[in-house]
């Protein structure tokens, strides 16, 4: 399945954003001159600028242009709106990504599983323990849990690599939306034996919910983060008061 225009037009201005080809502050080319450079139409140029807009890489000035917002985070940084891989926010931080299976298996969700991770009594699973190391550093772990009937045929091998890929573009799986919860929790065992925690007895952790598009949940992740790795951003809009 051919990825959508604007979604390729959308990465190659995030990446020139990134990469400081448009320097923070700097007004991006106009829609004409976009329009003559990807060869599509407004439409599509639009889109690409509004997912921008929505990701905090820019803003738009009614009759005056597109102007970047970016600035590159001196730490590690997750994005909070977007749904991202590991070794997506690894690239865009500049940073070496690895990853380790720790445990990899095939269970069904009794009931402490279920209220758990909110999938059904009996629904077969993949639950798996994932290291991820960011520049030869342990710093997140991560169980996760994938709904077979939809993540079919799940490997060891394509889990150390990036299970996303493998879902959308060899399953062309459409992940559309994640519901998470953040929370500080103290170290368990598992964080002690695995983590580089060095003076920390707590943890940054993200639990997350996410949906095909078909509506279906396919996968429940609890993140743990050493806190001092831990940063999320997010670009909010204030939507005017109610009064």
């Amino acid at each position: 399945m051919p990825k959508a225009k604007y979604l390729e037009i959308y990465q190659d201005l995030k990446s020139k954003i990134e990469n400081g080809t448009y320097e923070f502050q700097e007004l991006l080319p106009s829609e004409n001159q976009l329009i003559q450079t990807y060869d599509c139409s407004r439409n599509t140029i639009r889109r690409s600028i509004g997912s921008l807009v929505t990701d905090g890489y820019v803003q738009t000035m009614q009759g005056k242009g597109v102007r970047n917002i970016f600035q590159p985070s001196p730490q590690t940084s997750f994005i909070l709106g977007g749904i991202e891989t590991f070794k997506e926010s690894a690239v865009r931080n500049h940073q070496v990504p690895r990853t380790e299976v720790l445990c990899f298996a095939e269970i069904t969700a009794d009931p402490k599983i279920s209220r758990q991770t909110g999938f059904a009594v009996g629904a077969e699973l993949y639950y798996l323990q994932r290291l991820h190391y960011l520049d030869g550093k342990a710093l997140i772990l991560n169980h996760n849990y994938f709904l077979k009937d939809v993540v079919q045929n799940l490997t060891k091998e394509i889990a150390e690599n990036s299970i996303y890929e493998y879902l959308e573009h060899v399953l062309h799986i459409s992940i559309v939306t994640s519901k998470r919860v953040m929370t500080v929790e103290k170290m368990t065992q598992i964080d002690e034996k695995y983590l580089d925690l060095g003076d920390y007895n707590c943890l940054a952790v993200i639990s997350s919910q996410t949906y095909n598009s078909d509506g279906i949940m396919f996968e429940y992740t609890q993140s743990r983060h050493r806190p001092d790795y831990f940063r999320f951003q997010d670009n909010a809009t204030r939507r005017g008061s109610l009064t």
